[in-house]
């Protein structure tokens, strides 16, 4: 099985979580087409069909790999660019 890189993947979650919060708070077209666009990416990265599964299926793939802090390894930013 395919395994997403860890950073992306991180990067993914929290920019799900952060769409979350923001269409919750705005309610807006532009924020729900965002969240539908970062939950897509999510679960096609995770290989499920619905977020519930690709939260799960993220959290399992990042406590499997060791964090890049324990490695002595500076984390550096990998960039997700969602278009339409």
């Amino acid at each position: 099985m395919l395994m997403a890189n860890p950073a992306t993947l991180r990067n993914l979650v929290k920019r799900y979580e952060t769409l979350r919060n923001a269409h919750a708070r705005l309610g807006t077209s532009e924020s729900s087409r965002q969240l539908e666009d970062v939950s897509y990416t999510l679960c096609v990265t995770t290989g499920t069909r619905a977020v519930p599964d690709a939260l799960a299926a993220a959290s399992a793939q990042l406590s499997a790999v060791p964090s890049a802090g324990s490695l002595g390894m500076a984390a550096g930013p990998a960039e997700v660019q969602l278009t339409a």
